[in-house]
């Protein structure tokens, strides 16, 4: 009411601020204003007791605010010993004596703030994956290969960071102290109608055919700089797979035992051991349908032997392949062993053949005699010389031109 009475006196007061000055002009011009300022004298003299009387009113008047007051809310109190909260109330002011508010006589329920359970962290995640059809039917289907498949661990690759060939140990060490390379071993074992290299000990292929798994086709090998690149030697479970699947944090000796394993091993051609790269069963499959069982189940034997993991997409693409192969086998250590060199398929070094002794001097044949005129001659300047004749001039008794060998007219000088 008061805030109201203070509006209406404040524009009372506003309205005789122009009535004033309407009447201070007309007063100017004919000096009868008489009715105008009176009504600016009440307008202003209404205006004002409006105000006064208007704030006298407000001031009387309890203020309220819309902000609350934080002890005016009942808040719960945590307890140290319980973990319990007591509420508190203080009682609002009012614009009168407060008056004493009772005690409730109801105690309010305690609030039990529970403790947010504790997550113990797991260094290995493993979250839980829906398997494709293909795993579904192949898990129904009887095997090895299919048996062994599902029990792989199946994660994502780990990174690449810190790979190298040479993480593996030196290319093609002779880890199983034959005297032999592995790659000279893998080469007798896949290759027929060998030679060997002569001086190798009974190791080194010279010569030989591949009949290659991976494209069905014939391969010749002939040993030499630019030749033995037609046949190489795959790792079926390649390096760079194996280290984003767990070999990663294998010791030295073990990465270099796996990367000339012969179970992971198969002589192959170049060419396509190229284009495979570090691929897996998801991405990469040899061009030969024919072997493609055999290929996944291999890989399969080597992870499961080196206790390495499967990616999604490769257990995926694998059990696709098994499904058409029910009972595919896996190959074994035995299976595919490499043969012991043997030395006597080494041709001994040739021994060159003593050389042929040689042809008898031929007998000296006398030259010719030549007879001169008058009956003497000789049969060379040595017989001109015992002769005491030497030199001999043209037309002496057994001059000839056979002995003036630079037909100079003086034999035997």
């Amino acid at each position: 009411m008061g805030t109201a009475l203070v509006v209406i006196g404040f524009i009372a007061l506003l309205a005789a601020v122009p009535v004033g000055i309407v009447a201070v002009v007309q007063r100017v011009r004919s000096h009868r204003a008489k009715p105008t300022a009176r009504t600016t004298a009440g307008l202003a003299a209404g205006g004002l007791v409006l105000l006064i009387i208007g704030a006298s009113i407000t001031s009387a008047s309890p203020q309220t605010t819309t902000t609350a007051d934080p002890s005016a809310t009942p808040s719960p109190v945590p307890s140290v010993a319980t973990g319990t909260a007591t509420p508190t109330a203080s009682a609002a002011p009012t614009a009168a004596p407060a008056t004493p508010v009772p005690a409730a006589t109801t105690a309010a329920p305690a609030l039990i703030t529970a403790s947010p359970p504790v997550a113990t962290p797991n260094p290995t995640p493993k979250p839980t994956q829906t398997p494709t059809r293909d795993v579904v039917v192949v898990a129904a289907a009887s095997g090895p290969a299919a048996t062994a498949l599902l029990a792989l661990p199946v994660k994502g690759r780990a990174a690449k960071t810190g790979y190298s060939r040479d993480a593996f140990g030196p290319a093609w060490a002779d880890v199983d102290r034959n005297g032999c390379d592995t790659r000279d071993d893998v080469l007798r074992r896949d290759l027929t109608a060998t030679t060997i290299t002569t001086g190798s000990g009974g190791c080194a292929v010279a010569t030989g055919t591949l009949t290659d798994p991976y494209s069905g086709t014939t391969i010749p090998f002939t040993r030499g700089v630019d030749t033995s690149t037609e046949v190489q030697i795959d790792h079926v479970v390649a390096l760079s797979n194996a280290w984003q699947t767990g070999a990663f944090a294998w010791p030295p000796t073990t990465r270099e035992q796996f990367a000339n394993d012969p179970l992971n091993l198969l002589a192959v051609q170049g060419r396509l051991n190229s284009q495979k790269g570090d691929g897996d069963a998801a991405t990469w499959l040899p061009p030969a349908t024919r072997i493609r069982c055999a290929y996944v189940a291999r890989q399969v034997a080597v992870k499961t032997k080196y206790r390495l993991w499967a990616t999604a997409p490769e257990q995926a693409a694998t059990a696709r392949l098994l499904t058409g192969c029910p009972g595919q086998t896996l190959p074994t250590e035995t299976t595919s062993s490499v043969p012991a060199p043997d030395p006597s398929a080494d041709p001994p070094p040739s021994t060159p053949a003593p050389p042929a002794p040689a042809p008898p001097a031929p007998e000296p044949v006398d030259p010719p005699v030549t007879v001169d005129p008058v009956g003497v001659s000789y049969a060379n300047c040595a017989a001109v010389r015992t002769a005491g004749k030497a030199p001999l001039h043209s037309g002496d008794p057994g001059y000839s031109r056979k002995l003036d060998r630079d037909g100079d007219g003086i034999a035997c000088e």
